[in-house]
């Protein structure tokens, strides 16, 4: 990793960052980082960060129950995160969601594993409270108003200003959930293959998990209010980056496209630094409003790729992040499905070939249809639910390639159960939801909070 501290003088040294990241195909890792909303039980509205049983005492809580390993994240003497000792991190979302950010493991025996340790920490922790935890992709009861902001710095500038560039960044901030798989790349080339696949790709994802049928009390409409919330967020800095289709595309292009993403903060110390909406370009060349002279360092680079929210995302990694937050079975399927798809030679030209009549308008487009439609949508010529079909067979192929078995034989098909079971119903978490809303929830979100709690 380099030195955070390194003057960045020129755009080659963040081209060679993100080379960095490639690596041998024996050292490939999984990462998966999935999020979850903290309610409280009595009331089912969302938990607040100070008080007897809020955010602040569930992680002193948590870091005591993990062990003398485990250290706090702290931002101006509160808590906010913690570091688990073994290679990951739970850390709070603007409105209290809070968020496994898993190690980097082998297979999916073990992403499976860790999800397991950490829900059962966190059931005990959030019990012994009177909290619960909703494994949906869209908060369906509470809006904005009802929601407190967590005590970090970055999310007060991008609070102010994401009225500024679209009608629904506070809903994404506030009331969505997600879970995205982290997947490495081998050179150049490999990741040129599975960024521009994964990312025509991820359209079918969304369908799939889609877990969000509700806002506000009531049905939104749509199968994904999360992917919805996503398309009018803000555009210079969401969506399907179309420089990753052209056939030239590779780790400079990348970083014109980082480049040309406004900025939102400086962090210095324990402080953010409201910049939000100027040019990374002007802070290179010495020029940032406010910073005259000064210019950055890599890990203000560092720093700043995390402000891009695309639907695939390039740091030293490949980050999937099309799909709505969902039970402890969809937690493991999604990497199940990324890696069955991107982890396997055969799995990755078939995937691949499939993707290569897909442009990035189409998949545009598709963001909305599935959205709406869910599996009977339509990605270019594709009906969703047809493509859905030959990519969950492809990646099971891929996965049983691999031959990756656990303790009792098992090899790492099986993780793929919860998307077969939904492709054979033709049936996602959301519709279901929706039927139960007509029929036995009479009409009332509420029971989600019991039926789709972990």
């Amino acid at each position: 990793m380099t030195d955070n501290g390194v003057p960045l003088a020129d755009k080659q040294q963040m081209i060679d960052w993100i080379a960095e990241g490639a690596k041998s195909v024996d050292t490939w890792r999984i990462g998966t980082e999935h999020e979850k909303f903290l309610f409280y039980r009595n009331d089912l509205r969302p938990v607040t960060y100070d008080g007897e049983n809020g955010v602040r005492v569930m992680l002193n809580n948590l870091r005591a129950r993990l062990g003398e390993k485990a250290r706090p994240i702290m931002e101006h003497g509160n808590i906010i995160g913690i570091q688990d000792g073994a290679g990951g991190s739970v850390t709070l979302e603007p409105g209290g969601q809070l968020e496994l950010s898993g190690a980097p493991l082998e297979n999916l025996h073990q992403t499976c594993a860790e999800t397991g340790r950490h829900l059962k920490h966190m059931r005990a922790v959030c019990d012994a409270l009177g909290i619960g935890m909703l494994s949906l992709g869209f908060n369906p009861k509470w809006g904005r108003d009802d929601i407190e902001w967590m005590p970090k710095g970055r999310y007060k500038i991008m609070r102010d200003y994401m009225p500024k560039v679209g009608s629904l960044g506070l809903d994404m901030m506030l009331r969505s959930c997600t879970v995205q798989v982290n997947l490495d790349y081998a050179d150049e080339e490999d990741m040129r293959r599975k960024f521009r696949t994964s990312l025509a790709l991820q359209p079918v994802a969304t369908a799939l998990f889609a877990n969000s049928p509700f806002k506000d009390g009531a049905p939104s409409g749509l199968v994904s209010t999360r992917a919805h919330v996503w398309t009018d967020t803000d555009n210079d800095r969401c969506g399907v980056p179309a420089c990753v289709f052209d056939p030239a595309f590779g780790y400079e292009q990348w970083v014109d496209y980082i480049l040309d993403v406004p900025m939102y903060f400086l962090h210095r110390d324990d402080d953010y630094l409201d910049v939000a909406g100027k040019s990374f370009r002007d802070f290179m060349a010495g020029k940032l409003e406010g910073f005259e002279g000064q210019t950055p360092t890599m890990g203000d680079f560092e720093d700043h790729i995390t402000t891009a929210f695309p639907e695939v995302r390039l740091k030293q990694f490949l980050e999937m992040r099309g799909a709505d937050g969902g039970s402890w079975g969809n937690i493991c399927a999604l990497p199940a499905f990324w890696v069955g798809l991107l982890y396997d030679t055969e799995s990755l030209a078939a995937a691949e070939a499939l993707a290569a009549p897909i442009t990035a308008n189409d998949v545009m487009e598709a963001r909305l249809s599935v959205a709406r439609d869910g599996l009977k949508g339509k990605l270019a010529h594709y009906d969703v639910y047809d493509l859905a079909t030959q990519l969950v067979d492809i990646a099971r192929a891929g996965l049983h390639r691999r031959a990756i078995l656990d303790g009792g034989g098992n090899d790492e098909t099986g993780f793929l159960s919860p998307l077969q079971n939904i492709l054979r119903s033709r049936k996602t978490y959301a519709d279901e939801m929706l039927i139960r809303y007509d029929g036995a929830w009479n009409q009332s979100v509420d029971p989600a909070f019991i039926e789709h709690i972990y």
